[in-house]
């Protein structure tokens, strides 16, 4: 039976509403399934096929392995401090110098020097030389790099703030996508990329993220150290991460748990010897086989103490 609305008219059940709600609860999470989402940020076939390419982790510096840089070259953009050593020389310099475009610094009275594509000590020795042409018994100067702008990575896809981010040296994937304000309600967990940059003519390195085995259980196969230019892309959650549809390696790779350590209570299970080198073979805990399940060999298996009783808990009560 119809319903009357207070004012006369007929108020009658709109199931177009129901529709539009089902299709907004869609729409905020996987919005890929009718592809009405006109924003959806999603993989091009290309990055797809190029992630697959790689099934193991490459072996770049990572989390818990990190390499030091080369020696930095300055570009424009960087700020240098260029001063004499001594606080009562003759010399007399500028300030702070932002690198102009065309990759100059300036001097003052000792004019103009390029420093783009140089190192600092390589520029100290250019400034120096420029210096005592013009003033002898100059003494030391000093070149020191005071802001690094020129180097940066980029963040981009489903992240609560996309942009480029200055790299400062230690970042890894992880780092990268907090510094980008984190994924949003839209982000694949999935299908994260890291794209290197290549020359045209070249190949392409378009590598696999393991996002929930980076943050869940601290696996660092694929928490890469960042390098100078690399694109981190967050597609669009899809049907694909709402399934259950098996998750292309490296990622879902069977995990091993470490040793629990001494004095530890472990659940009893199945058992298995010590990780070479973190414990001795004959400590008492209890480690799954994630493969099969079996219990190794030669394993000492965890008896679980015996609760003892609390007597001033009993005489308590």
């Amino acid at each position: 039976m119809p319903r009357y609305h207070p004012q006369g008219r007929v108020a009658r059940p709109c199931a177009a509403f129901f529709v539009l709600a089902a299709s907004c609860s869609l729409l905020s999470g996987c919005s890929n399934l009718l592809g009405l989402n006109s924003t959806d940020k999603r993989l091009i076939p290309a990055a797809k096929t190029l992630r697959s390419a790689y099934p193991e982790p490459l072996p770049l510096p990572r989390e818990l392995e990190k390499r030091i840089a080369l020696p930095y070259i300055v570009e424009p953009g960087d700020v240098l401090l260029v001063q004499p050593a001594a606080l009562d020389s003759a010399v007399h310099l500028p300030g702070d110098q932002t690198v102009l475009p065309d990759g100059t610094i300036q001097l003052g009275r000792y004019g103009q020097i390029v420093v783009a594509g140089k190192t600092v000590p390589q520029i100290e020795a250019d400034v120096r030389a420029q210096i005592e042409a013009q003033t002898k018994d100059a003494g030391p100067i000093t070149v020191r790099l005071v802001t690094r702008v020129s180097k940066v990575y980029y963040v981009l896809g489903e992240v609560n703030a996309p942009g480029a981010f200055p790299l400062q040296g230690r970042e890894t994937i992880l780092d990268a996508i907090l510094a980008a304000g984190g994924l949003n309600d839209k982000a694949s967990r999935k299908f994260i990329t890291l794209s290197r940059p290549t020359h045209p003519d070249g190949c392409r390195v378009v590598l696999p993220i393991c996002y929930n085995e980076i943050v869940q259980l601290g696996d660092t196969s694929t928490n890469y150290q960042i390098a100078a230019g690399d694109r981190i892309y967050v597609p669009t959650r899809s049907h694909a991460d709402c399934g259950r549809k098996k998750v292309c390696p490296p990622c879902g790779r069977p995990q091993v748990p470490c040793p629990a350590p001494e004095g530890c209570i472990v659940a009893p299970g199945p058992t298995a010897s010590a990780i070479p080198g973190v414990m001795p073979s004959s400590a008492p805990f209890s480690v799954f086989q994630p493969r099969s399940g079996a219990v190794l060999e030669n394993t000492p298996s965890m008896s679980l103490p015996s609760p003892t009783p609390d007597t001033n808990t009993k005489a308590a009560r």
